[in-house]
């Protein structure tokens, strides 16, 4: 099943970013609040990332060539580690920017309408962020559901700014809103840790999220009742391509064709169950009856059947 391009997503992400850029600075401007500079900076990060994203979507989504027998989709997971980093860099302007501010706060002016530019950002990303959320948890794009979350995270720290602004506007404590901004980079500092960590794993060649082993597992546990066994299954995901491999073992009296139509019947079904994922399945084929059949693969691993049984 050939799968559809996801630039459309990004290219609205672009313009989500540039739009929350020019209303969170015109309240920044408006009302000299570090804590809207610190969202509007944030959201310059969302269009930096949004466009790095998009580089690398084309680059992810180019089909395999010699080079690259199995694809260029582990391509993703260096957007969404750099979209971390750049989170990264923006707390640390933020902190950097709002420290002096606390020593020499400054009144607000215009809260109503910075109020009210900054929502109407918050406003944006919510939108914005719930459909690439949505699409990248579909499609099993990190790269998307990374720049979605990034936006959903970006709405909490708006709303947050926005009751401190109020609250400082009420109370005429001034020197609460840099503090608010550095609260936001800090916020920032454990979304963008977040992304990072995930990155890394994923380029480690993580296996398939544990639920949706079970289901593969389940399946061929199942084939036991027509006397077909398994061992050394393994997964790994790169981008939203998935990879399944595993030993099959059918009885030796079948003929090369028996052997050969079960197989491709099971890689078919499994292929199946994820239907909106890109799953490339192979399997060798063993006799049953046969001891060595039952060797398993060699390669270093732990028995990672603690919370889900994979070998047999």
């Amino acid at each position: 099943m050939k799968r559809p391009s996801l630039k459309r997503f990004l290219y609205l992400s672009i313009a989500a970013a540039i739009t929350t850029i020019g209303l969170k600075f015109a309240a920044y401007f408006e009302t000299g609040s570090m804590g809207f500079f610190s969202d509007a900076l944030e959201s310059l990060v969302n269009l930096f990332a949004a466009i790095i994203a998009l580089v690398i979507l084309h680059i992810s989504e180019k089909p395999a060539d010699e080079e690259h027998e199995f694809g260029h989709g582990k391509a993703q997971y260096f957007s969404s580690a750099l979209e971390g980093a750049l989170i990264l860099i923006a707390a640390v302007s933020i902190i950097y920017t709002s420290v002096p501010k606390i020593l020499k706060p400054e009144p607000l002016e215009n809260i109503g309408l910075g109020t009210l530019l900054s929502g109407a950002a918050a406003l944006t990303n919510l939108i914005v962020g719930f459909v690439l959320t949505k699409k990248g948890k579909k499609y099993n794009s990190l790269l998307l559901e990374a720049d979605g979350k990034h936006l959903l995270s970006d709405v909490v720290t708006s709303v947050g700014v926005i009751l401190g602004v109020i609250v400082v506007k009420i109370t005429g404590l001034y020197f609460l809103d840099p503090i608010i901004a550095i609260g936001v980079a800090l916020y920032i500092v454990y979304v963008g840790f977040k992304l990072i960590v995930r990155s890394t794993n994923e380029l480690m060649d993580a296996a398939i999220p544990k639920d949706e082993q079970q289901r593969i597992v389940d399946y061929l546990d199942s084939l036991e009742e027509r006397n077909i066994e398994y061992h050394s299954l393994l997964t790994r995901e790169a981008g939203y391509r998935r990879f399944v491999t595993f030993h099959l073992l059918v009885p030796g009296k079948w003929s090369i064709k028996q052997g050969h139509d079960c197989a491709e019947e099971i890689e078919q079904y499994i292929e199946q169950m994820f239907i909106n994922s890109n799953v490339t399945v192979t399997s060798h084929i063993e006799p049953i009856e046969d001891p060595i059949s039952f060797n398993d693969i060699g390669i270093d691993r732990l028995n990672y059947s603690e919370d889900i049984e994979i070998e047999h």
